[in-house]
């Protein structure tokens, strides 16, 4: 009898069992159909607005616009990060304003929006300029912790030190103590620099989605600081861009989830698209124009004269740079410190507290002698805003006359201190500097900047899609 009363109560658990596992499939099945049934009406809801609305992308921009909306609404529990990535005249811009407009997210809200952020300051000001509120990376997510003298001066005694007790070690004593000294070396280097942390408190950490543009420039460190915040991120890339001073672009190492490959309509007859992609792709660029705006050409052929009327010129090293700014501003009248509005200045460094960005340019008006390491002048943006009169480093404008890799260390404190802005000669610039800059007429000074053939494919096609309408590469 007790066999019997087992028996029937493993019949009793098995049945029970097995309604157990059929409600959870039924309750399983019912979510993955709901899910799906969601994933169908977005799906839908963009295939819609993609035939009733004024947008008309390509088939790639299209499945693009598909995935950004299926990401952000299914799967950032997931995958925190989308990649966008396409080379120049494809459409990212177009295709991520759209999307945005798709998801109904606010551009301007503080809490649940969208919060864009660049790397350089003139890109966010660029984009900016174009109607989206962005900022840079280091003002939107970093608290800044400024280096003191007092750090320095103890970094040099402790140096002092050691070199003087190194007389008296033995051989293994000193093989150790030049070790230490190195060290300290490096950090006395590094000691000028300001220190970036994370600021916790940031507007970051309310919003519904980051959209980061010119990621290329993005290294790790800086990558995981920004996916610290838990927010979804958008990143927009070309991965024919230069990538950071120090290794390599954090975001553009894997695989995109969008590729766009497909030029816009409005590009597909530019000349300079052409030349871009086959500096991409490393082949030879023919001398000779190409149409009325675009030509490349000898560098024997031009002079400093008509660079002056031609547009904004980039180089690749430090060392052209400040040859070709000497040629330049000689032309134009310029001692070793300017004298005139009209002569061509950018800045070099970012400064909020006067409303100054890197790579942004300035006019200079009613100059006159301050310091031993500084002049006074009322600066104007090339936005025409009025700044007033700022107290400017003579420093990188003296770098002109004769180059000290040493001036602006030997002279930190003292900048710190007078509270000085950081402006140069601006006729020539670094292909670095111009990144997230475009002009209507670029001049190309190809000065075989490159340590291997991909960085001088980059390098090169970078610099050639900082035009927008003309282009004179020279080599």
């Amino acid at each position: 009898m007790d066999s019997d009363l087992n028996e029937n109560a493993d019949c009793l658990d098995d049945a029970l069992a097995r309604d157990v596992v059929a409600r959870i499939q039924e309750r399983t099945d019912e979510h993955a159909a709901a899910v799906a049934a969601k994933v169908a009406a977005d799906a839908a809801a963009v295939d819609a607005m993609l035939r009733t609305d004024d947008f008309a992308p390509s088939p790639e921009q299209a499945e693009g616009l598909r995935k950004i909306v299926h990401w952000f609404k299914h799967e950032t529990h997931v995958k925190q990060v989308f990649r966008l990535f396409g080379y120049a005249g494809v459409g990212k811009t177009t295709l991520i304003k759209r999307a945005i407009k798709e998801l109904g997210l606010n551009i301007h809200a503080l809490t649940g929006g969208v919060v864009f952020m660049a790397y350089t300051g003139k890109a966010a000001l660029v984009m900016a300029e174009n109607g989206t509120p962005a900022r840079t990376i280091h003002s939107q997510i970093y608290r800044v912790s400024e280096p003191t003298k007092a750090e320095e001066d103890r970094l040099k005694a402790e140096i002092a030190q050691m070199r003087a007790d190194t007389a008296r070690m033995d051989e293994f004593q000193q093989d150790l103590a030049m070790r230490r000294l190195g060290q300290l070396q490096r950090r006395l280097d590094e000691v000028y620099k300001p220190g970036f942390h994370v600021n916790p408190e940031s507007p970051v950490k309310d919003a519904a989605l980051i959209v980061l543009d010119e990621v290329s420039m993005v290294d790790m460190e800086m990558a995981q600081d920004i996916l610290s915040f838990g927010i979804p991120v958008l990143v927009l890339g070309d991965p024919g861009q230069l990538p950071p001073i120090r290794g390599e672009g954090a975001f553009t190492q894997c695989e995109p989830d969008v590729m766009l490959t497909q030029i816009h309509r409005q590009a597909e007859g530019s000349n300079i698209i052409r030349l871009a992609t086959m500096a991409r792709m490393n082949q030879p660029i023919p001398y000779g124009a190409y149409d009325k705006y675009v030509i490349k050409a000898l560098k024997g052929e031009y002079t400093a004269e008509q660079f002056m009327q031609a547009g904004q010129l980039i180089c690749g090293m430090n060392s052209t740079r400040l040859h070709l700014n000497n040629a330049m501003r000689r032309i134009a009248g310029a001692d070793i410190l300017p004298s005139d509005p009209k002569h061509k200045i950018i800045c070099l460094k970012n400064n909020h507290q006067v409303g100054i960005v890197n790579g942004q340019f300035v006019s200079l008006s009613e100059i006159e002698p301050d310091t031993s390491i500084s002049f006074k002048a009322k600066v104007k943006t090339e936005q025409g805003a009025e700044l007033g009169k700022l107290r400017v480093y003579n420093g990188h404008f003296e770098d002109h006359n004769g180059l000290d890799p040493d001036r602006s260390k030997k002279d930190h404190w003292d900048k710190k201190k007078l509270g000085l802005v950081e402006l140069t000669y601006g006729y020539a610039i670094t292909c670095h500097k111009a990144q997230g800059s475009a002009w209507d007429g670029v001049i190309v000074w190809d000065d075989g900047l490159g340590r291997t053939v991909d960085d001088r494919a980059r390098w090169l096609y970078t610099a050639i899609t900082r035009a927008k309408k003309c282009l004179l590469l020279l080599s």
